[in-house]
């Protein structure tokens, strides 16, 4: 898992995903040791946007269920917790959580009680946090949000006043069914990648997620040459867990292993992947996991 490390010195941040590659609690300076591994040329498996397609369309069709109904934004009615395999069509609205972090309130109120508090930083690396806003109140003072790092996952309401808004057109669909990583742009499947997800004993918990770290490895080691830290902890560790338990997106020196279940919760993605998602994946991308 996602242990903290801030400098070499300290264990690395391996998330269910990351540190189950490594299988044990390890020096960052161990994680980055390594040989090369996987060539940068597509497989056959990995599709991409070709001449002769709109912007960021690919030839495999969307999988079975997609549709194109907007899930960014929305006035909230019933609360949303189910992870859907939908495309989005419309920007996500994401926020950036305050220094000290910020209430999270069971209704849109600050007489409402408290369901916990939204941590300001990532959980091992001390980056500030971004979270995707859910839904938002008729009034447009508060905002719905995911806790970061809670199980049971649950959601929250924060007031919206004085916090720093952006949005996005990226979103990350992880299908644990298909083994499958794919990367839209609104509508549009920018890559599907082949993954590899949690073994049937450390299953990847579904969930709606954010990207809360962004670490560059030297290719070759455990975790490839990068890991994307995303906003949920692994409930099902390995009898005999030493590391942390953050979720992750990451390369992997077993590639082999990509298109099964055999991680301890994180997803695994080929080198190739990685060098494609790096520059698309900022922080508070949305990743959506489901079965």
């Amino acid at each position: 898992m996602l242990q903290g490390a801030r400098s070499a010195v300290r264990t690395s941040w391996v998330s269910v995903t990351l540190a189950a590659v490594l299988g044990v609690t390890m020096p960052l300076a161990a994680t980055m040791a390594g040989t090369a591994l996987a060539s940068p040329v597509p497989a056959p498996s990995e599709v991409v946007a070709t001449a002769g397609t709109h912007p960021g369309a690919v030839h495999d069709a969307a999988p079975p269920g997609h549709t194109a109904h907007a899930l960014g934004v929305r006035r909230a009615t019933a609360s949303t917790t189910r992870p859907k395999p939908d495309a989005w069509t419309h920007a996500s609205a994401l926020v950036h959580v305050p220094a000290g972090g910020i209430a999270a309130r069971r209704a849109p109120s600050s007489s409402s009680p408290t369901v916990g508090t939204v941590v300001a930083t990532s959980k091992y690396y001390g980056v500030p946090i971004v979270l995707r806003l859910d839904a938002i109140d008729r009034t447009g003072s508060w905002g719905r949000v995911e806790l970061p790092y809670v199980w049971p996952r649950r959601q929250g309401w924060i007031r919206l006043a004085g916090l720093a808004r952006e949005q996005t057109f990226l979103h990350v669909d992880v299908d644990l069914s298909e083994h499958r990583v794919r990367v839209y742009k609104r509508d549009d499947i920018l890559y599907s990648v082949p993954a590899a997800t949690g073994a049937p004993s450390s299953p990847t918990p579904p969930g709606h997620y954010v990207v809360t770290d962004r670490v560059p490895f030297p290719s070759g080691g455990a975790l490839g040459s990068f890991a994307f830290g995303i906003s949920g902890i692994q409930p099902h560790l390995p009898a005999g867990w030493s590391g942390g338990n953050q979720l992750a997106i990451h390369g992997t020196d077993e590639p082999w292993s990509i298109g099964t279940s055999a991680s301890a919760g994180c997803v695994r993605v080929s080198e190739w992947a990685l060098q494609r998602f790096e520059p698309l994946l900022r922080l508070g991308t949305p990743v959506v996991i489901h079965a």
